[in-house]
């Protein structure tokens, strides 16, 4: 019997443990490492001989849609390519030195290996990758009754006991700790070319409401009313009865490729150093050399700065993205978005193309490094997260047959543009009216029908005046901000 699932949040907090007991939690998350490594080899395995099996290709070709799933659940049975089974074998691994790790956490490791097999199945990934010494970053349980438990203030897992740590001032964490707890996670975090471990709480129901302390406004609420987010690579414009915004999207994150770079090179060359037996004269490495990687301490401080700028990157995006979302928010109870497949975007163009006035071939790449440095579909999956707090969620419009960036409500027609076209020219009255592209399209999202596939015209007709008069406002305040703004504004 399943259990019931009911909503959930995640309180992250500091531990005060010994340097004894740090070496503890760095045995079990090597032995965590070693045995999801094992487990996730066992498990690729399997997924390549069903893979070649004729029974396999025969459910890939079959056109019957019940015939295709009972071949495809024949297969898996038959080479033991399931959740279960592959949680059998991880059982049958515990033994000797992995037995500390208890029957939860091999449970945990059993299903991520499964699951990050299955990404590669389904085509949401190109490969499985296993996880080298020193990364593994987070092990859980299933629940607080075994393993990593919560305690009255202290966090117990086998022979070790370590004391939570919560300010006096913190408000939030001291009445989010009095919900039930499900289970918990260790979490490792670098720091500064350190390793720490924090204890992450998952508890039932939802997070405590946050108050800002200056203003003594609720930070997280809902009003009523409909808001259309048209989310780009860089942007994102969103459009509400009483507000019409175009915004960078976490302009605090700046573009960390060219520091990524110097580092990268700084690191390569110390490689090349220590380990001259590893390359061929002309600087490729030697294939099939099993001689061990030797690196120096120079090498191992780049790469620990590398680690700390790319952590820095990754916490002002989530914060920036939080900001944002709890803003967005306020705006209304019924959000729309267009369906995005991110994975697309990333992918480089197939087409070669030959530059007119210089005669050399266009780069093929994309959106890769913008989706990498803005996380967008981040922010939407925030957003989302906290609509369910208030027992709504995020309604995604269908993106072909609304076609948002060509429709005009005015004239009714859908019009075609290039991506450079920033701007759409209206004729309302006999007034040339000009409508920013990005702004334009989150009016047209939020004005959809129930059934997400078309337009309302006659929505659109009614709350028009309101958009133009906001959408003024906005783009007024985008020329006066005095920042660099992004080419794709068209500002």
């Amino acid at each position: 019997m399943t259990k019931n699932k009911t909503s959930s949040y995640v309180l992250t907090l500091r531990m005060r443990y010994t340097t004894s007991d740090k070496s503890a939690i760095d045995k079990y998350f090597e032995l965590s490492r070693r045995l999801y490594n094992a487990i996730l080899s066992e498990t690729l395995k399997r997924f390549n001989l069903m893979r070649e099996s004729k029974l396999y290709q025969q459910a890939r070709k079959e056109l019957d849609k019940n015939k295709k799933y009972k071949l495809f659940i024949d297969a898996e049975t038959k080479f033991s390519f399931r959740e279960y089974d592959i949680s059998k074998f991880a059982t049958k691994l515990m033994i000797n030195e992995y037995r500390g790790l208890g029957s939860h956490i091999k449970g945990k490791l059993a299903k991520r290996a499964f699951d990050a097999v299955n990404k590669m199945r389904f085509g949401n990934a190109r490969r499985v990758n296993f996880v080298k010494y020193g990364e593994m970053h987070s092990i859980e349980e299933t629940d607080n009754e075994q393993g990593i438990k919560y305690r009255n203030g202290f966090i117990v897992f086998k022979k070790l006991k370590m004391p939570i740590i919560i300010d006096n001032n913190d408000l939030y964490a001291q009445k989010a700790i009095q919900d039930r707890v499900k289970y918990c996670r260790f979490v490792k975090k670098d720091i500064k070319g350190k390793e720490y471990y924090y204890v992450q709480l998952i508890l039932e129901g939802i997070p405590p409401t946050k108050i800002n302390k200056e203003t003594g406004e609720i930070n997280l609420y809902i009003t009523q009313g409909d808001v259309g987010i048209d989310i780009g690579t860089q942007t994102i414009a969103y459009c509400s009865n009483t507000e019409v915004k175009l915004l960078e999207l976490c302009p605090e994150v700046k573009n960390i490729e060219g520091k990524k770079k110097v580092l990268q090179r700084k690191m390569d060359r110390s490689r090349r150093i220590t380990n001259p037996n590893k390359f061929n004269d002309n600087g490729t490495i030697i294939k099939g050399n099993r001689d061990k990687w030797v690196y120096s301490n120079r090498y191992i401080k780049i790469k620990n700065n590398l680690k700390c700028l790319q952590q820095k990157q990754t916490d002002l995006r989530k914060q920036s993205h939080n900001k944002l979302a709890n803003h967005i928010l306020k705006l209304g109870d019924k959000f729309y978005v267009e369906k995005m497949n991110y994975s697309g975007l990333q992918k480089r163009s197939k087409n070669t193309i030959v530059n007119k006035k210089t005669g050399k071939f266009n780069s093929k790449k994309r959106f890769g490094k913008s989706l990498a440095n803005k996380a967008p579909a981040m922010l939407i999956e925030i957003i989302n997260r906290k609509l369910k707090y208030f027992g709504e969620e995020i309604k995604k419009i269908n993106t072909y047959t609304v076609k948002a960036s060509q429709y005009n409500h005015i004239d009714n027609i859908y019009v075609k543009k290039g991506l450079s076209e920033r701007w759409n020219v209206f004729n309302v009255k006999g007034e040339e009216v000009n409508i920013q592209r990005d702004l334009y399209s989150s009016f047209l999202i939020m004005n959809v029908n129930d059934k997400l596939d078309k337009v309302d015209k006659d929505k659109c007709i009614e709350e028009f005046d309101s958009f133009r008069l906001l959408h003024d406002i906005e783009i007024e305040r985008i020329r006066n901000c005095g920042n660099k703004l992004i080419n794709s504004m068209g500002i």
